[in-house]
């Protein structure tokens, strides 16, 4: 009898006449995207009114959607004859235009930073030309945010230790790199809230560094929570010996994801935490 792993290696032919997986109807991105939307929302409404009823709600609702669509997805890719060589060519065009789209996402929020980090004259109501702006006391860049800068550059070694593993075929090996990748993403959450409950401004009227730096770094704590749900689910899987040194795209696309979070990190190090509150205020 085959082994499990030459049994799921092996091509079975697609059951259609195309090399094409034509997926079925799913409630998931409709549900997901007003989720989304009223998660959004609720953040806005939390900001500036203090209210976290809709952020509540629309978080439940991104979880379940998450939970379910995952759980279709995963039974997709083990289903065999679906993931044809054509598709998973597509699967890795479709995560890499996803990472570029985010890169967009994130240049949105640098672009206002450096512009008014290099022209304060054009903060609003500011009486001095300052950066950052008179009254605002920013984060010792060596401190906390260093530490986290050192977690997420050795959570994305753990993830290459966990990718290599993979590729020898080494269980052990891959399943202890994701779990210590995993646990390094949430201490570098938990390390990020107690920032944020320790600083010394606040979102409420401080005005425009607040709100580029909550943004910015948020949405990145945003992106290492999901990206921790996602390699979480890749432990799950690789427990249950669901990857394989041919067949792990799953996995390869949570390591692609991670891998961006951590170079997003050092460019909000570089120039939020270290640049943005020391060189400039030094001029």
């Amino acid at each position: 009898m085959a082994s499990t792993i030459e049994i799921a290696e092996a091509e079975v032919p697609p059951p259609h006449k195309h090399p094409y997986h034509l997926v079925d109807p799913s409630p998931w991105p409709l549900v997901g995207a007003f989720s989304a939307g009223a998660m959004l929302f609720g953040i806005v409404l939390f900001a500036h009114y203090g209210t976290h009823w809709m952020f509540i709600l629309g978080l439940i609702g991104v979880l379940a959607t998450m939970a379910l669509w995952w759980r279709d997805v995963v039974k997709e890719a083990r289903t065999p004859g679906l993931h044809t060589p054509v598709v998973r060519i597509g699967l890795r065009y479709g995560m890499m235009l996803f990472i570029a789209s985010e890169v967009m996402f994130f240049v949105a929020f640098f672009w206002a930073f450096f512009h008014f980090a290099l022209y304060p004259e054009h903060v609003s109501g500011a009486t001095a030309h300052v950066w950052p702006p008179a009254g605002i006391h920013t984060f010792d860049p060596f401190g906390l945010p260093f530490l986290n800068t050192m977690i997420l550059l050795l959570s994305g070694c753990t993830v290459t230790w966990a990718h290599h593993a993979l590729l020898e075929n080494d269980r052990k090996g891959l399943i202890q790199g994701l779990a210590i990748t995993v646990v390094l993403g949430l201490l570098f959450t938990t390390l990020q809230a107690y920032e944020y409950a320790e600083a010394p401004f606040s979102f409420h009227g401080g005005g425009i560094y607040p709100s580029t730096f909550f943004l910015a770094t948020g949405f990145h704590g945003f992106h290492v929570i999901i990206g921790t749900l996602f390699l979480a689910v890749c432990l799950f899987r690789a427990i249950k010996g669901h990857f394989t040194p041919a067949r792990h795209f799953g996995f390869e696309a949570a390591a692609w994801y991670w891998h961006f979070v951590d170079v997003v990190w050092l460019f909000l190090f570089t120039a939020i935490y270290w640049w943005g509150a020391g060189e400039i205020a030094a001029h």
